[in-house]
C-alpha cells in the first residue's frame, strides 16, 4: 500500500541538484580532492563492504538496490528508495523501509564521489520532512479517519530545520496545536487529542522494529520541557516566546521552519515570533551568550583535548557546532537589521556574511570547506554501524577502518587532517569570542568612593565629589535600565570608557546630564551597553550627539538602536538616489502586515535621519547636500507608505477604474531641501472621473474613496505607532485651505487655480512637484502647473499682494531668536518671495529648487550674483542650526565651534559675519525690487 503521499511544499528548496565550488585556499586538501574524482562505484561498495557493517546488511536486504548502484545508475537508485516501502502495510513499516534504502543509496552514492554534501543532507532532511508529515497524517486519522492535519504544526529547528540532517540525526521538532482547528472526536479535549497524536508520533518514527527506526525524535527544545506536555498549543507557545523565553531559544528558532502539518499555520506562528528571533537592534550580548555556552561545553566534554583517539569532532575545539555558533553569532548580532542574513544553512550564512562585508572572505571560505569535511567525517562515523556518534573511536584500529572507508590510508592520515581543521576552525571562533573572554569575576567592577572621585578629578570633571556621588546613584534602583544583574555587569565594562568619553565631550556637564536622561527613558540598556563594549570608538561619537545636539540626543532617548547603523563607515556616506532609498525601505518581509511595515519604515527613515544628522556633528559632508539627503529619505518614505496604504485600502475597498492618486509635494518638500525639523507640505490629488464608484466589496464614491484614501496616507506617514513618529504633514496649501475636502480631482484642480486661487497659493505653486504617482499623473500635473505659472499678471497687483502677505506673515510669525535665518528680515523667507516675485512676473525660471531658480534668475539679470552666496550660506546655516542650536538662540561655545565647522567658516566671528552680509544682500535686492528698506542685524 502507499501509506502517504509526499506534499510538494515540505521538500522545497532542500536538495540542491550539485554542491558548490571555492577557489580559495584552505585546510581540507582532501575536500578539494574529493570534488575532482571521478564517480567510483565499485570501490565505494568494496570499502562499505569491508569497513560499514550497518550499509553491508543494507546491500543484502536490497539486492536489486545494490545492483542500480554498482551499476552507477544514481537517479535511479534514489527513485527505487523513494518508493521502497509503497508495499508496505502500515505507515511505520513504509517509512522504515524508505529510510534503509535511502542511507543505503546516500552512503554508497556519497562514497563513490557522486552525491556532493549538500545533496545528502538535503535529501536525508527531505526524508524527515515527508516522515514527520506521514506520521501526524496517520496519528490523526487512528481516531478521525480521512481528516487533513489542520490545526497540527511541526517546526523543523537545528540541521532539521537547516536541511542538514546528517546518517544517524535526531530530530528536534517543536511541536504545535491549534484548539480550534484541530481534528478530534467530538468527546476529545484538544489538549488530550494533541498529546495522543504526539506520542503516537514519536512511537512511528522512534521505535526500534526488525526493520530498524526512522528517526529518534528528541521533543525536549520545547518551551519548559521539564514540565510541558509534548505538544504545546499555539497561543501558549506565542506567550512564551513574547515573554518568558531564553537566548538559547533565539538561536535554536534562527534556522526553524514549519516542516510537516498544518504548513500555512507554521509559517504564521514563525512570523508572529520573528521580533523574538530577529531583534531589530545589534544584539553583541549574543557573543557573551555563545561563549558562555561554548565554555560550558568545552570544559563539561571528554574529548575536546588534542585531536586523537575519542576526540568528538562536533562538539571539539574547532569541530562542527564551532563553524555552526560562529555563523549563528553574527545572525543573532546582525539579522535583526539585515534581512540577507536569515539564512538558515551554515554554509550559506558564512558566504552571506562574507558578502555583507561583516566577516572576511577567506574566513568564510575556510570555515566552509572545513565545516563541510567535517561533517563528511562525521558521516563515515555514523555510516560504520549506524549510530549517533561524533567522536572517533577510542583504538587505533577502528580509526583506521574509518579512514579506510573514507579513502584514506590509514587513521594517522584522518588524524593529521583533522588536526589542520580544528586548528583552523577553532582559532577563528577563539577570536570571536575575545569580547565575551573575561568572566564577570574578571571585569571591572563599577568604581566608587574615593576611587572613582579621583577617576574623575583626573578626566577633568568640575566637581568630581558632587559627580562621584552622582554616579554611585545610578545603580541604586533610580534607573530601570540598570537594576538586573546583567544590565550592571554589562555597564560595568563599559564605565571607564564611558566617563572618559563624556570628559572629553565638548560639554561634559551636559554630555552627563543627556546621558541620565538616557537611562532614566530607556526601556532597557543591556544592548546599548553591549554595543559600545563591543564597538568603544562609538563611546566617542555618542558624547558628542549628547552635548552638541539635542534633538538626536532626545532621539536617542527613544530609541537606542538608532546609534547600530554607525558601527559601519557607510553611515557616514550621503544616501542614495530615491529609488534606491525606496527599495531600501521597502525591504520589509513579504508577510509583514501593514503594522509591521509603517513600524520597519519608521525605524529605517530613522536611522537614515539620525546618520544625516551625525554627519552634520561630525563635519564631514555640506548641510547641503544633508538637506537633500533628507528630502530624498522623505520622497522614498512617502512613495513605500503609499504603495502600503493604497495595497491595504484596496483589499476592502477595491480600486476606482481609470484613475489613481498622486502627491504634490509645496514648500521645502517639493523644492527637494529639508532639515532636521521640516514638516512635509502635501496636496492630495486624483486622477479620473470624480463621479465613478469603486470597485471593491464596500465601494465607494471615487471622491470619498480618494479623500479617505489620503487620510490614510497621512496616518501613514504621520500617526506615531511602536517605533515612534515619523514627519508632520501639512495639508493647508490644498485648493480651498482648511474649508476643501482633503483630496481633489485634477480637474477641480486645475480650475481652482485657474479661477479662484489667491496669488500667495500660485507663490506657493512654484515649489511644486510630484512626489507620488505615475508617468502619466506626473506629467498631466506638470500641464495644469505650466499654464498657471506663466499665466499674464499685472506686476502691480503681485507686489501689492506680495508685500502684504509678507507683512501679514512678520506679525504672526516674527524671529525665534537672533539666529533664525528663515523668518528675520532678511533672511530666507524674504529670498523666497523675491524669487517667487520674479518667477511669476516673468513666468521663467520656473524650478522648485530654490538655489537653482536662484541661479537661473542670476542668468537672466533678474537678480544680483550675490544672491547664490547668501542662499547657500542661510541655508547651511538654517540645516546645522535645527541640530546644533533649535530655539535660535546664540548656543555654547562647542556647538557654536562645530555650527562654524559645518558652515565651512574658520570660526564663530566669520559665521556671524556671514550671516549679516548674506541678510543684507537679500534686503538691499529687496529695497531694489519693491522700494521698501528692511532693517536686518544679528
Amino acid at each position: 500500500m502507499a501509506p502517504f503521499t509526499a506534499r510538494g511544499k515540505h521538500t522545497a528548496g532542500l536538495v540542491p541538484e550539485g554542491g558548490r565550488q571555492h577557489k580559495a585556499a584552505c585546510p581540507c586538501a582532501l575536500l578539494k580532492a574529493v570534488r575532482g574524482m571521478a564517480a567510483d562505484w565499485t570501490g565505494a561498495i568494496e570499502r562499505a563492504r569491508a569497513y560499514s557493517p550497518f550499509l553491508s546488511m543494507a546491500m543484502d536486504r536490497l539486492p536489486e538496490l545494490t545492483a542500480l548502484l554498482a551499476a552507477g545508475e544514481s537517479e535511479s537508485a534514489l527513485a527505487y528508495a523513494r518508493t521502497a516501502g509503497a508495499d508496505a502495510g502500515d505507515v511505520g513499516a513504509a517509512l522504515r523501509r524508505e529510510r534503509m534504502a535511502l542511507a543505503l543509496a546516500l552512503g554508497i552514492g556519497d562514497l563513490a564521489n557522486v552525491f556532493p554534501l549538500a545533496k545528502v543532507t538535503g535529501e536525508l532532511s527531505a526524508l524527515a520532512d515527508r516522515a514527520m508529515d506521514a506520521a501526524i497524517t496517520d496519528a490523526i486519522r487512528r481516531r478521525v479517519p480521512d481528516a487533513e492535519p489542520a490545526g497540527f504544526i511541526a517546526l523543523a529547528l537545528g540541521k532539521h530545520g537547516a536541511g542538514e540532517l546528517n546518517y544517524s540525526s535526531d530530530i528536534d521538532p517543536i511541536l504545535l496545536y491549534d484548539p480550534g482547528t484541530l481534528p478530534r472526536r467530538e468527546r476529545d479535549e484538544p489538549g488530550e487529542a494533541a498529546q495522543r497524536i504526539a506520542r503516537t508520533l514519536v512511537e512511528t518514527l522512534g521505535q526500534i522494529t526488525d526493520e530498524g527506526y526512522v528517526f529518534r525524535v528528541d521533543l525536549r527544545l520545547r518551551p519548559a520541557s521539564e514540565v510541558s506536555p509534548l505538544a504545546i498549543s499555539v497561543d501558549g507557545a506565542l506567550s512564551h516566546y513574547e515573554s518568558s523565553a531564553l537566548a538559547w531559544e533565539r538561536a535554536a528558532f534562527i534556522r526553524s521552519r514549519a516542516c510537516a502539518g498544518d504548513i500555512a499555520a507554521g509559517e504564521e506562528f514563525l512570523s508572529a515570533i520573528r521580533p523574538f528571533i530577529w531583534r531589530k537592534s545589534l544584539d553583541f550580548g549574543a557573543i557573551a551568550e555563545v561563549g558562555r555556552l561554548t565554555s560550558q561545553i568545552r570544559a563539561s566534554h571528554k574529548g575536546t583535548g588534542a585531536v586523537g583517539p575519542g576526540f568528538d569532532i562536533k562538539r571539539g575545539r574547532g569541530g562542527i557546532r564551532e563553524v555552526e555558533f560562529y555563523a549563528q553569532t553574527h545572525q543573532l548580532i546582525h539579522g535583526g537589521r539585515d534581512p540577507s542574513l536569515r539564512c538558515k544553512g551554515t554554509r550559506e550564512t558564512l558566504d552571506a556574511l562574507a558578502m555583507a562585508g561583516l566577516i572576511a572572505a577567506e574566513d568564510a571560505q575556510v570555515l566552509g570547506d572545513s565545516y563541510d569535511r567535517l561533517r563528511m567525517i562525521e558521516h563515515r562515523l555514523q555510516m560504520v554501524s549506524d549510530q549517533q556518534t561524533h567522536s572517533l573511536p577510542d583504538n587505533s584500529e577502528a580509526i583506521d577502518s574509518v579512514a579506510r572507508l573514507d579513502g584514506l590510508a590509514d587513521g594517522a592520515a584522518l588524524i593529521a587532517e583533522l588536526q589542520d581543521i580544528t586548528e583552523a576552525v577553532g582559532s577563528r571562533y577563539d577570536k570571536l569570542l575575545d569580547a565575551s573572554s573575561l568572566s564577570d569575576s574578571e571585569k571591572p567592577l563599577p568604581a566608587g568612593g574615593e576611587g572613582l572621585e579621583e577617576q574623575l578629578e583626573r578626566l577633568g570633571f568640575a566637581d568630581p565629589a558632587a559627580t562621584s556621588a552622582r554616579i554611585a546613584g545610578w545603580g541604586d534602583g533610580r534607573f530601570r535600565t540598570l537594576r538586573s544583574e546583567a544590565a550592571q555587569a554589562a555597564f560595568a565594562s563599559i564605565q571607564p570608557e564611558l566617563l572618559a568619553a563624556l570628559a572629553a565631550a565638548p560639554e561634559p556637564e551636559r554630555a552627563l546630564l543627556r546621558w541620565e536622561q538616557l537611562l532614566g527613558n530607556l526601556p532597557s540598556a543591556i544592548n546599548l551597553f553591549h554595543l559600545l563594549e563591543a564597538r568603544p570608538a562609538l563611546l566617542d561619537q555618542l558624547a558628542r550627539i549628547l552635548a552638541l545636539a539635542p534633538p538626536l540626543a532626545d532621539e536617542l532617548t527613544r530609541r537606542a538602536d538608532l546609534l547600530d547603523p554607525l558601527i559601519d563607515a557607510s553611515a557616514l556616506e550621503l544616501p542614495g538616489g530615491v529609488e534606491s532609498l525606496a527599495a531600501d525601505l521597502a525591504d520589509y518581509e513579504v508577510d509583514d502586515d501593514y503594522e509591521r511595515i509603517l513600524d520597519s519604515v519608521r525605524r529605517r527613515v530613522g536611522e537614515l535621519r539620525f546618520a544625516l544628522g551625525v554627519q552634520l556633528i561630525e563635519g564631514v559632508n555640506d548641510p547641503l547636500d544633508i538637506a537633500q539627503g533628507l528630502a530624498k529619505v522623505a520622497e522614498a518614505a512617502i512613495q513605500v507608505l503609499s504603495d502600503a496604504t493604497i495595497a491595504e485600502f484596496q483589499q476592502v475597498h477595491g480600486a476606482v477604474p481609470a484613475s489613481e492618486f498622486a502627491i504634490l509635494g509645496l514648500g521645502r518638500a517639493g523644492g527637494g531641501v529639508l532639515t532636521h525639523s521640516s514638516d512635509l507640505d502635501l496636496v492630495f490629488l486624483f486622477s479620473g472621473d470624480h463621479s465613478a464608484d469603486s470597485d471593491g466589496e464596500r465601494s465607494l464614491g471615487a471622491t470619498s474613496y480618494y479623500n479617505r484614501l489620503c487620510q490614510r496616507v497621512t496616518a501613514a506617514l504621520s500617526v506615531p505607532t511602536a517605533e515612534g513618529a515619523l514627519y508632520e504633514v501639512d495639508t493647508r496649501l490644498r485648493p480651498s485651505g482648511k474649508q476643501g475636502p482633503p483630496a481633489a480631482s485634477f480637474d477641480s484642480f486645475r480650475r481652482y487655480q485657474e479661477e479662484q486661487a489667491w496669488t500667495w497659493e500660485h507663490m506657493a505653486l512654484t515649489r511644486a512637484r510630484v512626489l507620488y504617482g505615475s508617468p502619466q499623473a506626473r506629467s498631466a500635473l506638470d500641464e495644469i502647473l505650466g499654464p498657471v505659472l506663466t499665466m499674464k499678471r499685472d506686476p502691480d497687483k503681485l507686489r501689492t499682494d506680495l508685500l502684504e502677505m509678507r507683512a501679514t506673515m512678520a506679525g504672526h510669525k516674527p524671529a525665534t531668536g537672533p539666529l533664525d535665518v528663515k523668518l528675520a528680515r532678511g533672511g530666507l523667507v524674504d529670498l523666497e518671495f523675491l524669487v517667487q516675485y520674479f518667477q511669476l512676473r516673468e513666468g521663467r525660471s520656473l524650478t522648485p529648487h530654490l538655489g537653482e531658480a536662484i541661479r537661473s534668475l542670476v542668468q537672466d539679470g533678474l537678480l544680483p550674483d550675490a544672491l547664490v552666496d547668501a542662499h547657500d550660506c542661510l541655508t547651511r546655516f538654517l540645516v546645522a542650526a535645527r541640530l546644533l542650536a533649535p530655539d535660535s538662540q546664540i548656543p555654547l561655545p562647542a556647538a557654536r565651534e562645530t555650527l562654524a565647522k559645518a558652515c565651512r567658516y574658520g570660526d564663530w566671528e566669520t559665521v556671524l559675519s556671514k550671516l549679516e552680509a548674506a541678510r543684507s544682500q537679500i534686503a538691499q535686492a529687496w529695497q531694489t525690487a519693491f522700494g521698501e528698506k528692511l532693517e536686518v542685524s544679528l
